[in-house]
């Protein structure tokens, strides 16, 4: 069966190496020439993590990132709202684990050449048009920096990995326009820090009109020297404007040092972290409706093709990841390809929908709003306001809804054919 998938980045990879693995030949088309570590940090949770490991990716994972042990949320004038152990220090079977984008999608490429060889990578094709068939689907790419068509390519499924600005979802959605905007910034940037500086942390403080987000996401095996990836989260407009959709965009790192002048505490000193940052980068924090349908005959999506989300509960790659897993176990223990589709779709679109509209709703990070709600005075006795059940209540259920629940995780079948 020839399988396509349009876009290269994390699930795009993924999805081949899973495919790979149970016997499929697939190849991946990817927009960009010549690809290259670029981003920021990513969050890998251990249900994402269960399924890298079941490609026998995990020794190198934990080499290219950090094991997190531990999530505090804390509002802004220090005060500590939440804080739990994360990964194999929560009991999981799994790490979670902290990593660079970048580095994370250079080692799955490599993966997939060294399975599939370098031609099941085609760099420099952009999807300019599909057209579906009874038997699957045609593609007409182009050379996205020349603008030349390139040859013509059929597959009997397609699997649309491309992103929140998807070209597959698009052709078949061709009238939902932009991606939805909540008016947040998020100014993201990576800073190195000394030795022993930090511990393999999450740190939430805020709410969600001004909010730090930090972590480490790799140490220099060298000089033992800490790359620490952050978020800061501001209002630069009202929910609904149009996004400044530049994901290049650099920002002053001045413009956040006065806005987080006073934000330290036990961990991480926040204008210190600025302060060092190499770059700033600003992105909108934005996502899409859920959608009806992903699959229309042979051609179905994954990843953020399928459910971008607001970068909240750390579930976007990983989400992703569990698409690409799903997706070929299904491939390879189903009937037929239309089988395999519609029981993928069954078992992936209701949650990862469910998820989208919780993120909207702040997700995990409720904690923190009810905190700042109920308890905006230090004088405030928050356990009084806000009692730590409650809490408990809101992590609790979203990894229910998320899939990591800690049992929930333990029990569900493998993704891995036979």
């Amino acid at each position: 069966m020839r399988i396509a998938i349009v876009g290269g980045g994390i699930v795009g990879l993924t999805t081949a190496l899973s495919l790979a693995r149970a016997g499929f030949r697939p190849t991946v088309y990817e927009a960009v020439q010549k690809p290259a570590p670029l981003g920021v940090g990513i969050n890998l949770l251990p249900h994402a993590v269960r399924e890298l490991t079941d490609l026998g990716l995990l020794g190198k994972l934990t080499s290219l990132g950090i094991p997190i042990r531990e999530l505090v949320y804390r509002m802004a004038d220090g005060r500590e709202v939440w804080r739990e152990p994360r990964g194999t220090a929560a009991g999981y079977a799994w790490p979670q684990v902290a990593v660079h984008r970048g580095h994370l999608q250079m080692f799955l490429l490599a993966e997939v050449i060294a399975e599939l060889g370098p031609g099941a990578v085609q760099f420099g094709h952009a999807l300019a048009s599909l057209v579906p068939h009874a038997g699957g689907a045609a593609l007409q790419f182009i050379d996205r920096q020349r603008g030349d068509p390139l040859p013509a390519e059929d597959a009997d499924l397609v699997i649309g990995a491309d992103g929140i600005h998807s070209a597959v979802r698009r052709h078949f959605y061709p009238t939902e326009g932009i991606p939805k905007w909540n008016g947040i910034s998020l100014f993201r940037g990576t800073s190195r820090l000394p030795p022993g500086s930090v511990d393999p942390v999450m740190h939430w403080t805020g709410h969600s009109k001004q909010k730090f987000v930090g972590y480490p996401i790799a140490i220099d095996p060298e000089t033992g020297e800490i790359l620490f990836n952050w978020i800061c989260d501001l209002p630069t407009g009202q929910p609904g404007d149009t996004p400044r959709e530049d994901w290049n965009r650099r920002a002053d790192p001045g413009l956040l040092l006065d806005r987080y002048r006073d934000w330290r505490w036990e961990g991480v000193d926040v204008p210190a972290v600025i302060a060092s940052a190499t770059q700033v980068l600003e992105f909108p924090m934005v996502d899409r409706d859920p959608l009806p349908r992903w699959t229309s005959g042979r051609i179905t999506l994954a990843g953020d093709a399928a459910h971008p989300m607001y970068p909240i509960g750390s579930n976007g790659a990983t989400q992703g990841i569990i698409d690409a897993r799903a997706l070929a176990f299904f491939l390879a223990t189903e009937d037929s390809p239309d089988a395999a589709l519609a029981r993928y779709e069954e078992e992936r679109r209701p949650p990862t929908s469910q998820i989208v509209l919780t993120n909207r709703a702040h997700g995990p990070d409720r904690v923190l709003e009810i905190a700042q709600e109920r308890a905006p005075s230090a004088a405030t006795d928050l356990d009084a306001v806000f009692p730590v059940g409650e809490r408990a209540d809101i992590a609790t259920s979203y990894k229910a809804l998320a899939g990591f629940d800690p049992a929930q995780l333990a029990a569900r079948r493998s993704y891995t054919p036979g």
